[in-house]
Formats: structure tokens, C-alpha cells, sequence
């Protein structure tokens, strides 16, 4: 059918063209071609299919045989993390205490005196002395400039003397509820080691300028373009209306491209209860509210918060409909989730969206009550390659055949997304989709074997799993009429190479509601 100006009345915009197209969609797991009209797929098939609608102002690419995929979609990361990252001393290649003294010290040649150090990515268990770092050892290194250290995981911190002076952290600083500092055996003083103690810090530390960090969003956001990703998932419990209108503005302001959607922490659930609706709109790229996250952890040694307590947040976001995220990394920890949703799903019955973060520790008997409430749990593959070689060396015999075990997860029948936990291990997914096929690590071990995956499989965390975490699975996570025209190009097809060479896989071209990136 023509319009009056003799153009196709449903006239695709854009073309992709002799392409392998994974679909992600049961009912036509392959095409040849896929069209695309104002941000949305309007037809995928063959080239008759897409012929029907492709007129004289189509702009039509020729693939050459390359693949597509649905848009990479990060369901577990922190982007202000990332960005602090993005902007601060690089110290994971250190192997040693010598070696991060070394970095700082270059770097603190560069800073002018007095002016904030942050050193980010330092591991205790890469480090030669099979320790953390200590406040006396960041002295020697940089004595006139405050320095943070932030370990790989995002839960410890290091700060040197200039840096507990600066937040009054001395002898008789008593630890928040949950958190832990390091003291001097002899003498009680702290030794700038600290655990759990985000808030504390958080409050107390000097905020990015915006300049600096509209520089590390758009590096960001380059970035997970790059990597294809279309969509992120950001997990942070310290967000709340101050972060909600940050991201909404590095939206509008055209600094962050790939989709946002965003949890806060319980403190903020108002916030959620009040705006969620008002605020999110399908159509409209902007950032999307989605849930409350509570880190649940054991860093004092015990449960923090309690049961009681986690029974209590869990209790009044279910019964607003709102779903809930909870980190949970050790089993003891996943079976306090696993208890807490059982007595508020038994409580107040009704359908929900509630995920557990990690997942870490999970055999058969765990995976089989998860089932049963139909929680999502988001995964972390790439740990297996990252971190792998810590797993084999450190975890206990009967932690590690169940060790992230996504394979046996979706044998019973769970819902399993992929994440990278960004910035904890960089946000590669075609990393992350090789460590679930090959379960392989960065030196060539293998962890857990019987809980690798197919690479359809794999592929469907970082698409479909990912999406139907986020709430968001009838308009993204798969390639077919009426979703988004969120694409990812790559050189080979992950499903058809040697599973060992999916993490050598590029990605050639990004589209992101039908542009071209």
C-alpha cells in the first residue's frame, strides 16, 4: 500500500540484510533479515519478508553474513561505581604491596598535595603477602594526599592516615550497625582496613564535580556500547531520589545512551511507592524505576540485617506490589532469603517479581525452594572467569560443585539472568556467555564443569533473562515484531563456534532503538 507521496505506508527505516539472526523467540529462532521503523522491529524473516516493507527511503545494510542478536542487557551493575572507576587509579595488576605503592606513588607525582587519591580493583588474594593492605602501607606510598582504596569487590575499603583524619575515624570510632574496621592488635587503633561500611563512607566523602562526572557517565556509556550492551540494570542500595534525578538528567541531556533502569535501597522506598507509575514510560528512553535492593551480608559474622529485620523490609515492599532485589552470596545468607520469602509469600499471597543478586552458594536442595516461590536469581558468569582461579584455590570441597551454578539452576526450573557486577569484573557478556559454556578460568581451570551451559542458553541470560528481570520482557530480551530495535552485531555466531573462542567474538555494530551507535 502507497501513500499520496508513493511511499510504502509502513516503510521500514532501516534494513539488515543478509545477517544470521538469532531470535531468541521459540516459535522462529532464525531469520535472514530484520526491518526497523521509528525504534521498533517491524518484521524479521527472509528477504521476501523484509522486501515488503523496505521502499525508496529505506536505509538498507548488507551484513555480509555477520550475526544478530538482541541487545546485550546488564541485569547487576553499579554505573557511579563504574564511573568512579572509570576516573581513579587502576590497581588490579598489582601482585603485590610493593607493586600498589608503586602505582600510587606515580600517580601521586601528578596530584597536587591534599587532593583525594582513589585507587580502585586491589585483590588480597592476588597480592604476594596474602593480605590487605594496610593505612601504614598507603602512607609510604602517598604521606601528603588522602588515599581510598577500594578492593575488587566493591565491600572492603583501605584508607591512609590522611584519610581517617579527614572523616575522624580515630581509636574511639565505634563501627555502624553491620560494619567492621581493622584495629592494631596492641593498640586498638584502626589500621584503615574497613568492611561494610559504604553508608558511613558514602556520607562522608567528597562527591564527584559534574564535569568530572559527566566525563566518566559518557566514558561509560561508550563503553557498554562498545561491549553491545543496550541496557543496564543498575543495583545500587545507596540510591535514592538524589541518584533517580541524576540518571533522569544524564538521560535527557543525551550523556548516557544505553537503557537505565534503576533500584533504590529500602530507605527509599517511598520514593518508588510514589513515583514509580508517574514516572516510567515504555515508549520514552528514559530511566526506570524497578525495584528496592537490600544487601544482605555476613561481614561482622552474622546476618546483617537479621532475619527479623529482613522479614520486615521484604514484608512492606511485597505488600506494596514493588518487587524486591536481595543480595545474597553464601548459603546461609540464600537460605535466609529463601526462609523470609516463604513466610511473606505464604503471608501475603500474591504475584511478584522478587530476584536474589549472586546466588553464589546454591546446591540442589536450595535450588529446588527457589523454585518453588519463582524467584529470579542474577548471576555473575564472567566470576567464573575473573575470579575463578581464587574459587579453585580457596572454596571448601562442598562449596565448589555448586559453585554459581547456572546450569543447575535452570534444570529446576528458575528464571536465571546474567550480570557483571560492574565494576567489580569488567562488563564484557561475550566473557561472561564463554565462562558459562566453558566454566573456564582466566589461567585455564575449570570450575564446577557440570554447571556449564549451552551457548543458547548463555546468550538467553544476557536477553530474554536479563529482561524479564527487569520487568521489561514484552518489549526487549528478543528479536521479533513490536519490541525494541535494541541490536547487537557481532563477527561469528556464539552458538557455532568452539565454545573456547565465544570471548574472542567482537562486536561490530551496536543499534539502540534503531540507530546505529
Amino acid at each position: 500500500m502507497l501513500n499520496w507521496l508513493g511511499m510504502k505506508t509502513h516503510e521500514a527505516q532501516l534494513v539488515l540484510r543478509n545477517a544470521c539472526v538469532i531470535t531468541l523467540e521459540p516459535a522462529r529462532p532464525h531469520a535472514g533479515a530484520v526491518a526497523i521503523r521509528e525504534g521498533r522491529i517491524i518484521a524479521v524473516g527472509d528477504a521476501p519478508v523484509v522486501e515488503a516493507v523496505t521502499g525508496s527511503g529505506t536505509r538498507t545494510l548488507d551484513l555480509a553474513g555477520a550475526t544478530v542478536v538482541p541487545g546485550f542487557n546488564d541485569a547487576h551493575c553499579h554505573l557511579l561505581g563504574l564511573v568512579q572507576g572509570l576516573l581513579s587509579v587502576d590497581v588490579s595488576s598489582a601482585g603485590s604491596i610493593p607493586e600498589l605503592q608503586g602505582l600510587l606513588r606515580r600517580w601521586a607525582e601528578m596530584v597536587v598535595p591534599g587532593q583525594w587519591i582513589v585507587a580502585t580493583g586491589y585483590d588480597d588474594y592476588q597480592l604476594k603477602e596474602g593480605r590487605h593492605p594496610h593505612r601504614r602501607d598507603l602512607d609510604q606510598a602517598a604521606p601528603v594526599h588522602p588515599v581510598r582504596l577500594l578492593h575488587r569487590t566493591g565491600h572492603a575499603w583501605v584508607l591512609n592516615s590522611a584519610a581517617l583524619d579527614r572523616m575522624n575515624i580515630r581509636i574511639d570510632t565505634e563501627e555502624p550497625s553491620g560494619g567492621l574496621m581493622e584495629r592494631d592488635m596492641d593498640t586498638g587503633e584502626p589500621n584503615g582496613v574497613l568492611f561494610g561500611m559504604a553508608d558511613f563512607l558514602r556520607e562522608r566523602l567528597p562527591p564527584l564535580g559534574e564535569a568530572e562526572l559527566r566525563e566518566g557517565v559518557r566514558r561509560a556509556s561508550n563503553a557498554f556500547l562498545g561491549a553491545g550492551i543496550t541496557s543496564i540494570q543498575d543495583t545500587s542500595q545507596a540510591s535514592g531520589l538524589e541518584q533517580w534525578r541524576l540518571f533522569q538528567g544524564l538521560k535527557s541531556d543525551g550523556i548516557f545512551a544505553p537503557r537505565l533502569s534503576m533500584m533504590v535501597g529500602f530507605t527509599s522506598l517511598d520514593l518508588l511507592a510514589q513515583e514509580a507509575h508517574a514516572t516510567v514510560s515504555l515508549e520514552a528512553d528514559t530511566p526506570h524505576l524497578w525495584g528496592v535492593k537490600i544487601v544482605l551480608d555476613e561481614a561482622t559474622g552474622r546476618l546483617n540485617p537479621s532475619s527479623e529485620e529482613l522479614k520486615f523490609q521484604v514484608a512492606r515492599v511485597h505488600a506494596l506490589g514493588i518487587p524486591v532485589a536481595i543480595h545474597a552470596v553464601e548459603r546461609e545468607a540464600v537460605e535466609a532469603v529463601a526462609s523470609v520469602l516463604e513466610h511473606v509469600l505464604q503471608a501475603y499471597p500474591r504475584p511478584h517479581q522478587h530476584r536474589i543478586e549472586h546466588c553464589a552458594e546454591c546446591p540442589p536442595p536450595l535450588q529446588q525452594r527457589l523454585a518453588r516461590l519463582g524467584v529470579t536469581v542474577v548471576t555473575q558468569p564472567p566470576f567464573i572467569y575473573y575470579r575463578g582461579d581464587k574459587y579453585l584455590s580457596h572454596a571448601s570441597p562442598e562449596v565448589l560443585p555448586y559453585l554459581y551454578p547456572t546450569g543447575s539452576l535452570l534444570r529446576a526450573g528458575l528464571r536465571v539472568a546474567g550480570s557483571s557486577d560492574a565494576p567489580v569484573v569488567p562488563f564484557s557478556p561475550l566473557t561472561g556467555i564463554c565462562a558459562a559454556v566453558t566454566r573456564r578460568t582466566e589461567s585455564g581451570g575449570v570450575v564446577a564443569p557440570g554447571e556449564a551451559v549451552t551457548p543458547e542458553q548463555a546468550l538467553a541470560l544476557y536477553t530474554t533473562g536479563a529482561a524479564h528481570a527487569a520487568g521489561e520482557r514484552e518489549r526487549k530480551g528478543s528479536i521479533s515484531p513490536g519490541k525494541l530495535a535494541d541490536l547487537t552485531v557481532l563477527s561469528a555466531d556464539p552458538t557455532a563456534v568452539p565454545p573456547e573462542e565465544i570471548g574472542d567474538i567482537r562486536v561490530t555494530m551496536t543499534i539502540l532503538g534503531g540507530k546505529v551507535t
